[in-house]
């Protein structure tokens, strides 16, 4: 009988998993597995919030392979040298893996095949799982990379994506020694956790799914923008972790069809997009994209203040809290903290990402750190110097203050949009405004030009 090993990364579901459906399908027998991987901690990416919601993942990863007759085999230590032994044990001829984007999963995937291949096994990789499109799939003439998103969108939408694969009916899993599955905790997760964080796992993913395309989608192009409305679709943490198909969710949103569906499917070409300019450009995951000189000041109260939610500006403070309390955050929100403290500020876009990093369930190279470099103006916006007004973003986005409201109790008595100008009212206990946006925008614009 044959035997393949499936390696689990940031690909946690059943559905549509070429990983496992190739594993499935080449073996008799398959080993799904999961690394515990001291090298993704020696790195610094394990977060409170992440840790979590990934033991929620794969407590449910291997419910729903045991449903199938399998289990979650969990094995902790390198992930190459794991992955090579629970290998020789069970005389696997085939190991599978997602593709990956980052400079941490190229490494891992050359050491994994060359240990592999000493033992005369092979390693086979599957482009088109953690994104629609495989990063390379799409190039410009003369270059390794779409750097402007309009044309790669273009070219993404003739594109067609590969077919959606049912899970597995059955898995055999042969006899080989398994670790217990991990807690947060044992996941590097000890911290303080954010207190709303979202359950995870492909189960809640799939509800949710079912509950955004019910009742969300057809509405998300009118309404997506909309703070306190809060209609996104909130998959990015499971999309992060592969508790969702990114290739799934394309078709059943173009299944829809609507402008709704219109918007929602734009939302992934652009994870795609970033997915790209990562895997040709992996240092720019912490160095400028499109460097412009910039001589970031550096002023420690100022980017306490920021994390804090403390600013003096509501729209800015209310999404800071978000931040912390839910381990989520809207994207018109995402952009508009991350202009003031880049512009507005005009503090680096690593410590942002940074913070970002240490709270976002979904939070990942690509799609963090490229979006920071896209607001800083380091990356691929084609309007590097744009500069995004709290005041105005917060009279387009959130014009009645119920969204500050939610998440600035100090000023839930304050009725209508005075709330996002506190310091004009008399009895409010605010901070004051940390900087004055006509004075920033206008010390950006000579630093960036001087």
């Amino acid at each position: 009988m044959t035997v393949a090993v499936a390696l689990f990364t940031a690909d946690l579901r059943v559905h549509d998993n070429p990983v496992l459906r190739a594993a499935a399908d080449g073996a008799s027998r398959v080993v799904p597995l999961f690394v515990v991987d001291s090298g993704i901690r020696a790195a610094g990416f394990v977060a409170p919030n992440r840790a979590a919601f990934l033991a929620d993942c794969l407590a449910d990863l291997d419910e729903a392979l045991r449903k199938r007759g399998g289990r979650l085999v969990v094995r902790r230590g390198d992930v190459v040298a794991e992955t090579r032994r629970i290998a020789a044990e069970t005389d696997a001829g085939t190991v599978h893996l997602a593709a990956g984007v980052s400079g941490y999963a190229a490494r891992r995937e050359r050491r994994l095949r060359a240990a592999l291949a000493e033992d005369r096994r092979e390693l086979r990789v599957h482009d088109a799982s953690l994104t629609t499109l495989p990063a390379g799939a799409l190039v410009p003439a003369g270059r390794d990379h779409y750097a402007v998103f309009t044309p790669y969108l273009r070219r993404w939408l003739a594109a067609e994506p590969r077919a959606v694969r049912g899970a597995p009916r059955a898995i055999e899993v042969p006899e080989v020694r398994s670790e217990g599955l991990p807690s947060a905790a044992d996941l590097g997760g000890g911290g303080e956790r954010s207190p709303e964080l979202p359950a995870g796992g492909e189960g809640a993913a799939r509800r949710r799914l079912r509950a955004w395309e019910r009742d969300g989608l057809d509405g998300y192009a009118d309404h997506h923008d909309d703070l306190a409305g809060d209609a996104t679709s909130r998959l990015s943490p499971y999309l992060h972790f592969g508790c969702l198909s990114p290739t799934e969710l394309r078709r059943r949103a173009g299944g829809h069809g609507g402008a709704g569906a219109e918007a929602f499917v734009r939302q992934l070409a652009w994870r795609d997009f970033h997915h790209q300019v990562l895997a040709a450009r992996p240092d720019a995951a912490w160095a400028d994209y499109r460097t412009r000189h910039d001589r970031w000041r550096r002023d420690p109260d100022e980017v306490e203040a920021w994390r804090a939610g403390r600013t003096g500006f509501p729209l800015v403070d209310a999404a800071m809290r978000q931040l912390r309390a839910e381990g989520w955050l809207h994207n018109r929100a995402r952009l508009l903290v991350a202009s003031f403290l880049t512009k507005s500020l005009y503090q680096d876009w690593r410590i942002g990402a940074r913070h970002f990093l240490a709270l976002l369930v979904d939070g990942d190279l690509a799609n963090n750190q490229l979006n920071w470099q896209w607001v800083a103006g380091t990356g691929t916006d084609t309007r590097p110097n744009r500069v995004l007004n709290p005041l105005t973003q917060a009279r387009r986005f959130d014009p009645r203050g119920d969204y500050v409201r939610r998440w600035v109790p100090e000023l839930a008595a304050v009725a209508g949009a005075a709330v996002h100008r506190p310091w004009r009212l008399d009895g409010v206990d605010y901070p004051a405004p940390i900087v004055d946006l006509d004075a920033a925008a206008d010390r950006f614009r000579r630093a960036r030009h001087g």
